[in-house]
């Protein structure tokens, strides 16, 4: 009994030591890895107070007006708070159900990220150094969440879903230009 006292010691000493050795190994950047370069600065546009119903009905107004200018009759629009939460949305006769929650989930990813859903959608076509982006909570990888900015903070969020992603970017993107043209800074 005493000697497998000592057998079971002395590999619970080894694994400690082998354990503490591992623990003290560097990762080694990898130069083709962008990743691994670290940016002097972080900036991206700080929170502001959430859109107000009213001004979120103007940014959805202006975006279906894009869309039915250009005959796409398939789009879900949606504005959301700072926090990714719905204010409001608006759905065209002909948007398909699965678009209702994709315009949602990406005006949500474009308030929670505080950047274009775009932005990640061009990042995963960079290859697989960015494959840790589908592990983030949340994300959707495709164009037409757009961020609403006021006097440089966040205040919302746009996005569109119904037609390709690039008719979907047009539309979200004619949301807020138009807010920001008719309210200036307006909540």
């Amino acid at each position: 009994m005493g000697y497998l006292t000592m057998a079971a010691g002395a590999a619970c000493v080894a694994l400690m030591i082998s354990s503490s050795a591992f623990a003290q190994v560097q990762p080694t950047p990898n130069p083709n890895n962008p990743n691994d370069a670290i940016p002097e600065a972080s900036n991206l546009p700080p929170y502001g107070d959430p859109i107000k119903i009213e001004t979120a009905k103007k940014v959805a107004a202006a975006a279906v007006a894009e869309s039915k200018k250009r005959n796409w009759n398939t789009m879900c629009v949606a504005v959301v708070d700072p926090h990714g939460e719905l204010v409001y949305f608006e759905r065209l006769d002909n948007c398909q159900y699965g678009s209702i929650s994709i315009s949602q989930h990406k005006a949500r990813t474009a308030a929670r990220y505080r950047r274009p859903t775009l932005v990640f959608e061009n990042l995963l076509g960079k290859g697989d150094n960015f494959k840790y982006l589908t592990t983030l909570d949340d994300v959707i990888a495709s164009r037409g969440g757009n961020p609403i900015v006021v006097d440089g903070k966040v205040i919302g969020a746009i996005g569109a879903s119904g037609g390709t992603g690039s008719q979907d970017n047009v539309v979200s993107q004619a949301g807020i230009a138009d807010f920001s043209v008719t309210t200036g800074s307006a909540r």
